[in-house]
């Protein structure tokens, strides 16, 4: 899939309320939550231990934390669009974050953009909210749906 380009704010701001795309699928292996799980030092039994997780689980195996699901966002929106003419992007922080279904390991996920708005800062700079709904292959609901704020500047 070819990568959106959009021409800085003023093509953002035409684009509100409007998709902006959906990522090819992107693979959660075990591998990439024993990472995380390192990272963030948050070693929850669910998430790393296969043996336990395959017999206490109710999902039957390890699954991926919410907040790994919510970290691959800005990769998967870098696979579906690119704001062209800004000197940087800042993460400004989320809206409302929701992980309505579990992850579980070996499932691979997309993710569809919309852009919810384009707020104009300072000359040059808007603050930009797009809602993110991530889905997985073989999950009935989507494993995590957010707003992201992006501080964009040209």
């Amino acid at each position: 899939m070819a990568v959106r380009r959009i021409a800085g704010i003023a093509g953002l701001t035409a684009l509100v309320g409007q998709p902006l795309g959906t990522s090819d699928w992107f693979p959660v292996d075990q591998g990439r939550i024993d990472a995380f799980a390192d990272a963030t030092l948050d070693r929850y039994w669910i998430h790393i231990d296969r043996e336990r997780a395959t017999r206490e689980s109710p999902f039957g195996r390890t699954v991926a934390h919410g907040f790994l699901t919510l970290s691959l966002i800005p990769h998967l929106h870098a696979l579906v669009y690119k704001i062209d003419g800004l000197a940087m992007m800042l993460n400004y922080g989320l809206g409302r974050v929701r992980f309505p279904a579990p992850l579980p390991e070996g499932i691979a996920i997309r993710a569809a953009f919309r852009l919810a708005s384009v707020e104009p800062r300072q000359p040059g700079q808007a603050l930009v909210t797009v809602e993110a709904t991530v889905e997985a292959e073989a999950v009935e609901r989507p494993v995590c749906v957010a707003e992201t704020m992006t501080l964009v500047i040209e």
